[in-house]
């Protein structure tokens, strides 16, 4: 069970209090308690590939179906898994009517996640706040749940499963991998005029993530917010990639202050943070912030 000294407990719930833009940092570490494995995985595996080497344009456009069931296969994975206490604190935190018995100097509060896995926007849901806790979320890695039209640039949710037919069954990576053809592979649904009639674009969908190589759209929005933040709480992450591994140094720059909540932490870690709360974040948050989850 996680225990947090009470006078790092008075002390951050003070910084509460008073704090007028705080920001909350997300990492895999968030979700880790729902049952979603890294990026990477055991191993650095899929089936036989590493993981990194399907995040890219390139390999969707070489092989589209691998790289499609690998995502299938990371989709339905987190359809099965359900929102912890730490995404339920944060759903709490980002409902406008309940944010003021834990933040009450601040009318706002924006969640910077790097996972792609929904489960912050679907606390949200479980709290009947969806429509208000999404608009404060920054997916700035994307989403599993998005799809991208290659060929006419439409964008839109999708939380079908299967999210396409031919994907159906490819989820399990102990399986041997077989080639999905590609009309199989999700397609467009957007209606489209060809000629003179109206009709789906079909035009093959990719996963709407970010990919390596690839610019974060949201990246200047957020550079913008935490210009103005006083206090930022930093939530499983290991803080060692960048962007994201450089905006506590950022806040505290600006004279705002760093709460890290995580199982280890590291050399940047040390040196920005004003509370440092080693342990699982779904038993230390609930706990710092003083809020029922269950």
């Amino acid at each position: 069970m996680a225990s947090i000294s009470q006078s790092q407990l008075r002390s951050f719930k003070a910084a509460l209090k008073e704090a007028k833009k705080p920001v909350a940092l997300a990492g895999a570490g968030l979700s880790a308690a729902s049952g979603i494995p890294t990026f990477r995985g055991a191993g650095g595996l899929w089936r036989e590939h590493d993981a990194l080497s399907l995040a890219t344009p390139e390999a969707f456009s070489m092989d589209p179906s691998k790289v499609w069931q690998f995502y299938h296969y990371r989709r339905e994975t987190c359809l099965r898994a359900s929102p912890n206490s730490a995404h339920r604190c944060l759903a709490k935190l980002l409902s406008p009517s309940q944010r003021s018995k834990y933040l009450p100097s601040s009318g706002s509060l924006h969640l910077i996640t790097q996972n792609v896995d929904g489960l912050s926007a679907r606390a949200g849901t479980e709290i009947g706040e969806d429509h208000v806790t999404s608009g404060g979320i920054l997916e700035m890695h994307g989403s599993l749940f998005r799809t991208v039209c290659t060929s006419c640039n439409d964008v839109r949710p999708n939380f079908e499963s299967p999210i396409s037919e031919g994907l159906r069954g490819t989820e399990d990576p102990s399986l041997e991998y077989r080639e999905t053809p590609l009309e199989g592979l999700p397609r467009c649904e957007n209606l489209t005029r060809w000629s003179r009639s109206i009709q789906p674009c079909r035009g093959l969908l990719r996963p709407g993530v970010v990919w390596f190589g690839e610019s974060i759209p949201a990246l200047d929005e957020i550079y913008e917010i935490l210009e103005g933040c006083d206090l930022i709480m930093v939530l499983g992450t290991s803080s060692t990639v960048y962007p994201a591994a450089g905006f506590a140094g950022q806040v505290k720059m600006n004279g705002g202050r760093v709460a890290v909540f995580n199982l280890e932490c590291g050399p940047q870690d040390r040196i920005h943070a004003d509370w440092l709360f080693q342990g699982a974040v779904e038993e230390l948050l609930p706990l710092a912030l003083g809020i029922e989850t269950q």
